[in-house]
Formats: C-alpha cells, structure tokens, sequence
C-alpha cells in the first residue's frame, strides 16, 4: 500500500513518470533516479510518498489495471447485454488500448516475467488475471454454454496469448483473429 496520506502533486509526477519509464524500459532498467529525476522530484520525496521501489511497481501496476477497468467497463456498457457482443467488446477494447498505449503489450504481463514471488505487485498482477477470469466466466454463463469455468479458462487463453503475440509483433491481426476464435468457441460451446 502507498504511504501516501494523499495524492500530493509530488507523488502523482513520481507515479506518472514510472508509468511511462516502467512501461517503456522495463522494470528492472528503470532506477529511482530516473524516476525522480523525470517527476521533477528529489530521491527523499520518492520514498517518502511510496517507501520502496517495490511498492512504487505495485501502485503503477495498480493505476494502469484501474484505468483499464475502467476502459473496458465504458465498452461493455456500450456492448450491452448480450455474450456475443460483450466478449468482442473485450478483444476490441484489448486492441484499441494497444494502439493508444504504445502497444509493447500487457503491463501485468511484462511485469510477471520480472518480478519474485512474493513481490507487492504480484498480487496486483494475479488479481488482474482472475478478474478478467471471473468476466470471461460471466460471459460463458450468460452465453449458456455448457461448462461455463471450461470455456471461460479457453477465453482467457485466447486473450492471454493475444496480448503477448500482439505485444511482440509476432501475429498480425492477433486481436482480430483471437476474438474470431473466442466467438466460434463461444457459438460452438452453446447448449442446443
């Protein structure tokens, strides 16, 4: 948790720049110095709002899963009710916050790959993922599909594998064709 007693313009510029760096470069390439010296903010004041660069990876890995949250949630409103459309929602919103997030994929993902066990951000991380679990289970229900936890764990494989794929470049379309996938998964699935 940050030890922050509130949002201080210092602690919001420390958390904007390791938004950008940690995203950027990566978690491990990116000191405290750096950090504080793109905030415009002492080292002190650094550890003072957040007490560790530890902490400082959980609250940046906590911002960016809010406002995904909340991107995703204004597209399934639009989505409305139905599974179909909902589940595409998910794909499309996944491919639209790439394209205006510079696109270098999952912030949670890449974040796993450097991060112990036991680290503050990892539960940040896995909670994401058992969300988006939890969503795509809600889909499956609502769609009727026979086993609902089965295909749900499908869906999120489809997801998954898109935001990384996508992230390094190496299929294009990856959203497209995952949520083609997801939808045939969805349709063939389905209680008669």
């Amino acid at each position: 948790m940050v030890r922050t007693t509130g949002w201080t313009p210092a602690a919001r510029a420390v958390l904007a720049a390791a938004d950008e760096l940690f995203y950027a470069q990566g978690i491990h390439a990116v000191g405290v110095d750096a950090i504080a010296s793109r905030a415009g903010v002492t080292k002190k004041t650094l550890y003072d709002r957040f007490g560790s660069k530890d902490r400082l990876v959980a609250e940046y890995l906590r911002q960016r899963d809010a406002r995904w949250r909340e991107f995703l949630g204004e597209r399934l409103g639009a989505a409305g009710d139905g599974a179909r459309a909902r589940l595409a929602a998910v794909f499309d919103a996944a491919a639209d916050w790439a394209r205006t997030h510079l696109g270098r994929g999952c912030s949670m993902v890449n974040a796993h790959a450097e991060i112990p066990p036991g680290h503050p951000a990892h539960e940040v991380i896995t909670g994401q993922k058992r969300r988006m679990l939890d969503l795509f289970t809600d889909i499956a229900r609502a769609a009727g599909v026979r086993d609902p936890d089965d295909v749900a764990r499908g869906l999120l494989l489809l997801h998954e594998g898109a935001l990384v794929t996508a992230g390094i470049g190496v299929v294009d379309g990856a959203y497209t064709t995952a949520r083609d996938l997801a939808l045939d998964l969805l349709d063939r699935t389905s209680r008669d």
